[in-house]
Order: structure tokens, then sequence, then C-alpha cells
């Protein structure tokens, strides 16, 4: 029975082969081969997403069809783009990333500032956010930026590579908060920070859904336990924080 069983094996892997089929890919759907030990073959699979996290609901990301609304020109006396990326204190040579950066409305600006030989990483997880971002790259023939797209757990960034992240109202989406903090804080040279910026929700007349915002505390607690430590803070934009966080020397994988 074994024998006739290995012959049979043997036959359909052959016509796999003059299929035209790539039997490492097949392997891993577990029908190839088993390993000589006789241990199961591991199959990787994304960790699960919550929609709420120490006490707040998560809201859903917003959709490449808001593109429009990034680029309001409503946007520069709501938020003051100038003033929040002039509190970055962004320098020739940096290497920054824009954590969710959409189309690109603060990549490209973080590109002049970081110019001629700092580089911007454009982090999003629609491939349609960046293709619209690229097409600007190109349209106005800026070379210092490279897009990435991530996962809704890993943002796909180089180890102890990046000066400082920003995240423009893109945190509250995490659907795995715990995982993009680890990825991030990995990223994150010694002395690398985030800089975060939230809509107030201690402000109700901030006009934005309550999902949306975030108060200080919050997000000061939500940093302090993945490993982050407030370093410090602008009070003076129209609508939103911004904090900048940094690596907490003395926080262990095991706090959490």
């Amino acid at each position: 029975m074994t024998f006739r069983f290995s012959i049979v094996r043997f036959l359909a892997l052959a016509l796999l082969v003059l299929l035209g089929f790539d039997l490492r890919a097949f392997a891993q759907t577990g029908l190839a081969e088993k390993p000589a030990t006789g241990e199961k073959t591991a199959i990787s699979r994304p960790p699960k997403g919550l929609t709420t996290y120490m006490g707040r609901r998560i809201a859903l990301p917003m959709s490449y069809h808001g593109i429009p609304w990034l680029n309001r020109p409503e946007r520069v006396d709501e938020e003051k783009p100038s003033e929040m990326l002039e509190q970055l204190q962004l320098r020739d040579g940096m290497v920054v990333c824009d954590m969710g950066s959409g189309d690109g409305y603060y990549t490209f600006q973080m590109a002049t500032q970081v110019a001629p030989s700092g580089r911007v990483l454009a982090v999003d997880i629609q491939p349609e956010m960046l293709q619209a971002l690229s097409r600007k790259m190109e349209d106005r023939k800026v070379r210092n930026i490279d897009t990435i797209l991530g996962e809704l757990w890993d943002p796909k960034l180089e180890p102890e590579s990046i000066d400082l992240v920003l995240m423009v109202d893109v945190y509250h989406e995490f659907s795995h908060p715990v995982h993009m903090l680890a990825a991030i804080r990995k990223a994150l040279k010694p002395e690398g920070v985030i800089a975060l910026v939230e809509f107030r929700a201690e402000d109700p007349t901030v006009p934005i859904k309550p999902e949306h915002k975030m108060t200080k505390a919050q997000a000061i607690k939500e940093f302090k336990a993945n490993g982050f430590k407030p370093v410090r803070q602008y009070d003076r934009l129209p609508q939103q924080h911004l904090l900048f966080m940094g690596k907490d020397s003395d926080w262990k994988d095991d706090a959490r």
C-alpha cells in the first residue's frame, strides 16, 4: 500500500512539473512531500486585527477615494502644515518616514527639507495612494522619495534606519497598533523619534468624528505601553496635538 501510494505521488508531481508548476510554491500548500522528521510545516498567517485598543475604538482607514479631502485648500488654515513641519526640525541628510503618506501631501514638503542628500520613505497600505504619489514624483521630477507598500501589521522598514517617523492622523487607524509600534521602534535609530499628529479629542469643537480623534492622555498611555516616552510636544496647532515620542531605554518587551 505504501509503495503504491509513493508511486502515485511521484507520478502526480511529475505531471505537475510537465505542466510547468513550481514545486517550491506547491510545497508551501502542504500537498508536497513532508519533512522527514514528521514535523508539520508552519503556515504563515497574518496576526488578527483589533477593533478596540486600551479602551479606544479603532477607526477604519480612509479610502484612497478621499485623496481630494487630503488636498483640500482649507487644510492650510485648519492644520497649519508649515508650522507643524517647522517643529520637526528636518535637515539635509536625514532619513525620514511619512507613515500613511497617502498621495504625498506631507511627503513632498519633507523631501524638500531633507534634500539634497536625505530621503523620505513614503509608506501606505493602499497601492492606489502610492500610485498617485509616484505620478506626482514623475511630474515634479523628485528623486529622493521611496514608496513602500506596507502591511497592516508591518511597515517594512529596515532596522535602525530612520531619524523621524511622521504620523499625521493615521495612528488611530492602526488595526495592529502593537505590531506596528514594535516595527517602528525597531526601525528608528537610537535617538530617532515619532512625530504623532492627531486631532484633539478633548476639544468638542474640532469637527472630526470621535473615532478619528485622540486625547493626549490616551496617546501617551498607548505609546508608553509599547516602549516609547514623550520627549517634547507642541500645543499651538489649531486643531491637533503634536507629540514627539522617543524610545524608552528602560522599557522591556515583557512589560506589555
